[in-house]
């Protein structure tokens, strides 16, 4: 009875209006390159100084789902992430935009993101404070050992497995700019005070993705060569449904066990549920060429990392991601202080938060769904116009992060980089996973180290630890293990 009385406010007008605005507020600043979730968050937490916890704390959670689905818009129709969390979403969505079906590849998105968002939902709701539990037991060496595993992606993802360790390699090298993250030292700043706290992420990955398509693109304009054109439909076929359904299922369960450990993010659970799924198919070689299993994984795991977040936050007082920690101060703001009491102090307030969850995330599939239009007639724009508004954007959203300047040279020198990458079959993917999992890598095995005095076996004492440790060694064999079983397959039908 008192769940159904904590849930009434929810359904007063204001409120719906208030997550329906954050909703799409989200899903237009998600869909801007360099407008992330965590400005859109950042920016709107005074607005909500006057209004009441439910509605203010659930206009920012709108804000958050609309934001992290919103990337895949431009991620699917320019290439260009419109955040960390969407960036795998390019494998396979640019793909199937540019043979004629973003409708179908935005719808698969939208769908997608709804079922993972929901799931995850269900599981903040039913049991948030049990699985916040199981954060805790995260320390340093059970992040390097999920670091670890999240690193062997790269063998997965690069057909040639010498030029993406190479990549991965290279992303690793560039992960270590700036200040060391235990001593503060620089390293490999060169003097540049702009390198002080390594390379922004965001500039560079507009850079690696988009400005590297772009200058692909302008070699394709000079050549007089037409792109694929068209945007049939919004809802995917009932071949591809039916083909994505372990993709859906894989990457939201991913996403919410990803999200519900502090300190890792939707991009992290993006690409590991895109090679589970990979890994797991009966046609891996579909995958990047435009497959719709491909786009369900990627956008239902970084959805429900929306929702999982949220159960460190209010079960422990623990942010989960970056934005979580801005929505911090939201709670904050309305004198609230999250952690283990908040659920015995102000139950109407986490029981409004849960619902609100569910009515964000419907709301982002309405607004997903019915924009599908508007947003496909992108590709209808005269290329030459298309590109000079992509290289706008790209600079406008790189500048306006940190308003420095040195991000613009970043997002230049990842563009030259990525383009020349792209030119001689080296992985992007693999450069970016890197980029992503290199600080957590690195900092958390030298801070294991000296709580441990450099004791090495400290890194397999723990279950959690032993379970991702055997999960690194399968994954990195299984690109061999999966030659051999082919070819044996082979020889016993010859």
């Amino acid at each position: 009875m008192d769940t159904i009385a904590f849930l009434a406010p929810l359904f007063e007008p204001q409120v719906l209006l208030a997550i329906a605005l954050g909703t799409l507020g989200g899903l237009v600043i998600g869909a801007l390159p360099g407008l992330t979730a965590t400005m859109g968050v950042a920016l709107l937490i005074p607005l909500t100084f006057g209004m009441t916890p439910v509605m203010g704390l659930n206009m920012l959670i709108g804000i958050y789902i609309g934001g992290i689905y919103g990337g895949c818009v431009s991620s699917i129709l320019l290439r260009t992430p419109g955040t960390p969390a969407s960036a795998a979403t390019v494998l396979d969505g640019y793909p199937m935009a540019q043979k004629g079906a973003a409708g179908r590849a935005l719808g698969m998105a939208t769908i997608a993101s709804t079922i993972g968002g929901l799931i995850a939902a269900v599981v903040l709701a039913t049991l948030a404070p049990q699985l916040a539990g199981i954060a805790l037991k995260f320390g340093a060496a059970e992040y390097f050992a999920l670091a670890l595993f999240g690193l062997t992606i790269i063998a997965s993802l690069s057909g040639d497995l010498l030029k993406g360790a190479i990549s991965g390699l290279l992303g690793i090298l560039i992960s270590t700019v700036g200040a060391d993250p235990i001593s503060g030292v620089m390293r490999y700043t060169f003097g540049i005070h702009g390198f002080a706290s390594g390379f922004s992420f965001t500039p560079a990955l507009i850079g690696l993705f988009a400005l590297s398509e772009l200058f692909t693109q302008m070699e394709r304009i000079a050549a007089n060569e037409e792109p694929i054109r068209g945007a049939s439909g919004r809802w995917p076929t009932r071949a591809e449904m039916s083909e994505s359904k372990g993709a859906l299922i894989r990457g939201s369960l991913i996403g919410t066990l990803i999200g519900i450990i502090p300190g890792t993010g939707s991009g992290t659970a993006s690409w590991i549920a895109y090679n589970e799924t990979r890994r797991a198919s009966k046609t891996p070689e579909k995958f990047g060429t435009g497959y719709a299993p491909g786009i369900a994984a990627t956008e239902s795991a970084n959805n429900a990392v929306c929702a999982a977040a949220l159960i460190p936050l209010l079960a422990l007082g623990i942010p989960g991601d970056v934005v979580t920690a801005v929505l911090m101060g939201g709670l904050l703001i309305q004198g609230l202080a999250p952690g283990p009491m908040l659920f015995q102090t102000n139950p109407d307030v986490v029981v409004g938060m849960f619902g609100g969850t569910f009515i964000a995330t419907i709301f982002m599939f309405i607004f997903g769904m019915a924009l599908i239009p508007v947003f496909s007639r992108i590709l209808m724009i005269p290329r030459r116009l298309l590109a000079m508004s992509i290289v706008v954007f790209c600079f406008i959203g790189a500048f306006s992060i940190n308003l420095n300047p040195v991000d613009l040279y970043t997002m230049v020198g990842f563009g030259v980089l990525g383009w020349g990458m792209q030119k001689f079959g080296f992985s992007q993917a693999a450069l970016c996973i890197a980029l992503i999992l290199g600080p957590l890598l690195e900092s958390n095995l030298r801070r294991g180290l000296l709580q441990n005095d450099d004791n090495v076996l400290s890194f397999i004492s723990t279950p959690i630890t032993l379970l991702f440790l055997g999960l690194t060694v399968f994954s990195a064999a299984w690109p061999f293990l999966s030659r051999v079983i082919t070819r044996n397959r082979a020889a016993q039908h010859q």
